[in-house]
């Protein structure tokens, strides 16, 4: 039975970062593109979500989780699950010779009904593309620059070794030296939009009921506090600041909001101007269901009107 939600969600998730790194590259810096901008990429924003969602007991497939596995010799171990392993771990299947069965499990897993899936395994190739688009979230905040911080090991590294005043090697003596590395201060702006209709063909095959509201709640409660609840030791300035939701009918089609926002920083306070898009959405209001706009009003003000909107405070999820 079809009960996918009968309309469009387009929207913006807000995270700011202070002395804390996002997401970063390879060498450790905040991601950024040739021009020097900074992004985050849709799975540093997924990653927490997804986090979120398994400590809660949920079935999330594309998450690292790790194994024990005793080798010949006896030595035990610690390797992550491969795709395959990790699927059989959740549903206790192995044999994925039955399409229909893998569909509907793969349509099971939060995560796969949210953002889709590739599932590319040996007689059972799968492509699924997912409701809940993300795009790349780019820094709005001009000022931003990366922080390097020396950090001193409370251990040596007895691997390592020194010349003495004969040049010849010794055991190094003293602690090792690492780096923490984090943006003084960003302000990231990701697009979304959520397609009801993706899973369509799926409903047809009977693996799915498709995009409820009941996905979409669960998804939008999520997205709220993901950033903020995954305190990591490099993610443990970086918390949701902000968050828009605009419900439109089915056939409303919008561009990516995050580009009709900025952001600027007042004497006392951050400023998001949302002048461009409250004149998009107001220009298109007979299309529009609702808008919601989440945000920290302790730390940030609002520039822009957009008709019929409600405001809530992100921290505590009341109306202001």
């Amino acid at each position: 039975m079809d009960k996918s939600m009968n309309k469009r969600v387009y929207g913006i998730l807000g995270i700011s970062s202070i002395m804390g790194n996002w997401n970063a590259d390879f060498s450790g810096y905040p991601k950024s593109l040739s021009d020097g901008r900074v992004f985050g990429s849709d799975k540093a924003l997924k990653y927490p979500m997804k986090k979120m969602w398994d400590n809660e007991g949920q079935k999330v497939l594309y998450i690292k989780s790790m194994k024990l596995v005793e080798g010949k010799k006896g030595e035990t171990t610690f390797v992550p699950r491969s795709l395959r392993e990790r699927y059989e771990f959740l549903y206790g299947a192995s044999d994925l010779k039955d399409v229909k069965e893998v569909l509907t499990n793969l349509m099971n897993s939060v995560d796969v009904k949210n953002f889709g899936a590739t599932f590319a395994e040996a007689g059972c190739n799968i492509a699924i593309t997912g409701a809940v688009q993300v795009g790349q979230g780019f820094n709005k905040y001009e000022n931003t620059t990366a922080e390097e911080q020396q950090i001193l090991s409370p251990f040596r590294d007895a691997t390592a070794t020194k010349k003495n005043k004969d040049n010849e090697d010794e055991e190094a003596k003293n602690s090792t030296l690492g780096t923490k590395i984090g943006s003084s201060e960003a302000h990231y702006f990701y697009p979304f939009v959520i397609n009801s209709l993706a899973y369509k063909e799926l409903v047809s095959l009977d693996v799915t009921e498709g995009y409820t509201d009941e996905d979409y709640q669960n998804f939008k409660r999520t997205a709220l506090v993901s950033a903020t609840a995954f305190a990591t030791n490099s993610k443990i300035g970086c918390e949701n600041e902000f968050a828009v939701f605009v419900e439109t009918k089915v056939d409303t089609y919008l561009p990516n909001l995050s580009e009709y926002v900025d952001f600027s920083k007042n004497e006392n306070k951050n400023c998001i101007d949302m002048e461009k898009m409250a004149e998009l959405l107001n220009t298109m209001a007979d299309n529009i269901n609702s808008v919601e706009i989440y945000y920290n009003p302790y730390t940030t003000t609002l520039k822009g009107e957009i008709k019929d909107a409600k405001y809530f405070n992100i921290l505590t999820l009341k109306e202001v």
